[in-house]
């Protein structure tokens, strides 16, 4: 039976699963980062994106743990959700003419990326505390504070520099 058909019964089978979704969008933020880090024209962007790529790589170091700890050998499991936010902003930086405007519309993509990270990571702490699983939810609410920590910077980026320059691109005729 695949994880995509198996049946969730209890709190804890929920988390499992949502764990493994966690998972896949993580690897999924991973491949593409070192892209658009190339790609924003802010260096200041680049450096924020850059300590996100690290979040993300101890994301996916915690939950090898979470899996490791719950004997969970199979993690191939897809995100949907991820892979639509990855596609829209792909879609949506191929038709920003100027490099001001493609680093907001790469920051607001990241954003909402982050605020559905903060959502996951929020919720598995929640269930790993009902469960009484202490350690993992201190984990999940780890990695919900440092998703909550990229959000406030990327807010702090757009608002005092990233939106502003965006405000009066040079764009050249074509």
């Amino acid at each position: 039976m695949t994880t995509e058909q198996q049946t969730v019964c209890t709190l804890h089978n929920l988390l499992d699963y949502d764990a493994k979704k966690f998972t896949s969008a993580e690897i999924l933020l991973q491949r593409h980062l070192p892209d658009w880090i190339l790609h924003a024209d802010s260096l200041k962007l680049k450096t924020v994106l850059q300590k996100y790529l690290g979040f993300v790589e101890q994301h996916v170091k915690m939950l090898e743990g979470f899996f490791e700890s719950e004997q969970i050998s199979s993690i191939s499991t897809s995100n949907r959700v991820m892979q639509a936010f990855i596609d829209e902003a792909a879609a949506k930086m191929a038709v920003c003419a100027d490099a001001a405007i493609k680093d907001a519309c790469l920051l607001a993509s990241i954003q909402a990326i982050n605020h559905f990270k903060i959502s996951m990571y929020g919720t598995a702490a929640a269930f790993a505390k009902a469960l009484g699983m202490e350690e993992q939810a201190a984990i999940f609410y780890k990695a919900e504070v440092e998703e909550k920590q990229i959000d406030d910077r990327l807010s702090q980026l757009a608002e005092h520099e990233v939106n502003i320059h965006a405000k009066t691109p040079v764009v050249l005729p074509g």
